[in-house]
């Protein structure tokens, strides 16, 4: 348990959690399960409603999971900033898009304003948004100690600790992953293990906060510029007639040495298409050059989108069909499989595209919210009737819940850019 200058328990007080998102809310339904009286704070009130109401709108929390903690009177849902007082530990979880090419903190900012009135001696708060080195000492921190009238480390504790949420996930979530925790002294740090040690199963703490800042940013851009090899390999064997997928199967079964990376659409979520333009922002801006391995990855995964409008192109072409006026099924229209989240989803970028190109679009997806759906968009069910009126197929996200059955029967009508479907007249990726 964390103790704070005055002597007091991180349990004496509530946690706050600003942001109640895919990374907020999770944190503070896991914080309310082991004890936490919380805070679940967000601007957005119809979001707020819904969680009043136990609804929740992520896939990592179910409603009986957040009916569970509304139940105990250990959570609040509130767009109210007056309920952020008396805080002990308060946790910013809220997006950090990018803007023309550059970091917006403005969401950081804000809520360090929000915040910097209820800091009180002995509390701790931390910043779990992603974003580039120094974010937490040069922006967060000034704007807490203005609007406090106290000093970081002397009075009240600060630090960083980046989040890790990876939606859908039903092997890594909050509770088994690794949580890397920093502080801006270490009486901070000693106070974020504290809290974090509480939280999950185990906590690696980082030399300071700048590491961990960056450690984050490694991570995503890790995963981007893999993603982007196997997006680039994916179109030079069609070109060459080999088959990717084999190519990677085979390549996985060295035991060292190599990671699995499989092609796709393009990227999409919070993370990939935005973390690693943050690295590459701050070394353009701290050493006057480029990252040239994250602006190769963003040229690739951007322009994945496009590859796949060609191969829709191409494979119409063979059967003597134009794009205009064919009517095409998407299969999938979230950034990945088995989730709800649409966020910067290479599928919608896909879809479009076709529009654009005067295709007729319909969709099967059971996991997206209606209001992410393109407006040119019609969802239908995957039915035998639905796939005798298509002309072409598209897989753009594998999830679970789609009859693959009925779809690898019409195999010689699909495009699948994500080898879900195994017939051998299905046009693959």
């Amino acid at each position: 348990m964390t103790v704070g200058h005055d002597g007091s328990s991180a349990h004496d007080g509530t946690v706050v959690v600003v942001g109640q998102g895919y990374v907020g809310l999770p944190l503070a339904v896991r914080a309310v399960e082991v004890g936490h009286n919380v805070v679940g704070f967000d601007l957005d009130k119809s979001r707020v409603d819904r969680l009043r109401r136990g609804d929740s709108f992520i896939d990592d929390i179910s409603d009986d999971e957040l009916a569970a903690v509304l139940r105990t009177g250990r959570y609040t849902a509130s767009d109210n900033p007056a309920d952020l007082a008396g805080f002990s530990i308060a946790v910013v979880c809220v997006p950090t898009p990018l803007r023309d090419g550059a970091p917006d903190l403005s969401y950081i900012e804000d809520s360090a304003h929000m915040l910097a009135p209820h800091v009180r001696p002995g509390a701790t708060v931390v910043l779990e948004s992603t974003t580039y080195p120094g974010t937490t000492e040069e922006v967060f921190l000034p704007i807490l100690e203005a609007g406090s009238g106290l000093r970081a480390g002397a009075d009240f504790h600060v630090g960083y600790s980046p989040e890790r949420i990876d939606p859908s996930n039903t092997t890594w979530g909050l509770r088994n992953t690794p949580k890397i925790v920093s502080g801006i002294d270490e009486a901070s740090s000693a106070a974020l293990a504290g809290f974090y040690g509480g939280i999950v199963d185990r906590v690696v703490p980082a030399p300071g906060t700048r590491e961990a800042e960056l450690a984050k940013l490694l991570e995503n851009t890790f995963r981007h510029v893999n993603i982007a090899l196997v997006n680039e390999l994916a179109i030079y064997c069609h070109e060459l007639g080999i088959d990717v997928w084999s190519v990677i199967d085979m390549a996985a079964t060295k035991p060292f040495g190599f990671m699995k990376f499989t092609p796709g659409p393009g990227v999409g979520g919070h993370c990939l298409p935005i973390d690693p333009s943050y690295l590459s922002w701050q070394v353009r801006r701290a050493l006057g050059r480029t990252f040239r391995f994250v602006e190769i990855a963003n040229d690739v995964n951007d322009n994945m989108p496009g590859y796949v409008v060609n191969r829709v192109i191409e494979h119409l072409n063979r059967r003597r069909l134009a794009v205009n006026g064919s009517r095409i099924l998407l299969v999938g229209l979230t950034y990945k499989r088995n989730s709800g989240d649409a966020r910067q989803s290479p599928a919608t970028m896909v879809a479009r595209r076709l529009v654009d190109l005067g295709a007729q679009l319909r969709a099967v997806d059971p996991l997206i919210p209606a209001a992410e759906v393109p407006a040119e968009v019609r969802l239908v069910d995957c039915t035998p009737e639905t796939l005798a009126e298509t002309d072409l197929v598209v897989v753009l996200a594998d999830h679970d819940d789609v009859d693959w059955e009925l779809l690898e029967q019409h195999g010689d009508r699909v495009l699948d850019t994500r080898n879900r479907l195994t017939g051998a007249a299905v046009d693959r990726l």
